[in-house]
């Protein structure tokens, strides 16, 4: 694979966990916004980032599928969802388990086995 491309494809990877921050965001937000669920999403900034992150994130993503093959694409989103339990630990000190931490492990393992066989 081309470096441009695997570039984007790690570009990807990133935007997918920075989207699942700015959900969380909006959800400790929801929190200081009296009223009911139209409310809360309504008045809710972080809410319409994440939302306009995600649909910038859906355009990156078309934009990558017409230049490499889904099955060639789609295991860097791995990549993605084992960064998110860091960002959580690290950004809102959630907590991380022993047996999680090792799940998210065996992904990368997963993620740097694919690529490579590719």
């Amino acid at each position: 694979m081309p470096l441009k491309d695997i570039l984007l494809c790690l570009a990807f990877s990133i935007t997918l966990p920075i989207g699942q921050i700015l959900f969380k965001v909006a959800a400790n937000h929801s929190r200081s916004i009296t009223g009911g669920m139209v409310e809360k999403v309504l008045l809710n900034p972080p809410l319409i980032g994440a939302f306009a992150w995600y649909g910038l994130t859906a355009l990156f993503w078309f934009y990558i599928l017409t230049r490499i093959p889904l099955s060639t694409a789609y295991p860097f989103s791995i990549l993605g969802s084992a960064l998110v339990p860091l960002l959580a630990w690290a950004l809102f000190r959630e907590q991380v388990t022993l047996q999680a931490a090792v799940g998210f492990a065996v992904m990368l393992l997963g993620f740097f086995i694919i690529v490579r066989a590719r």
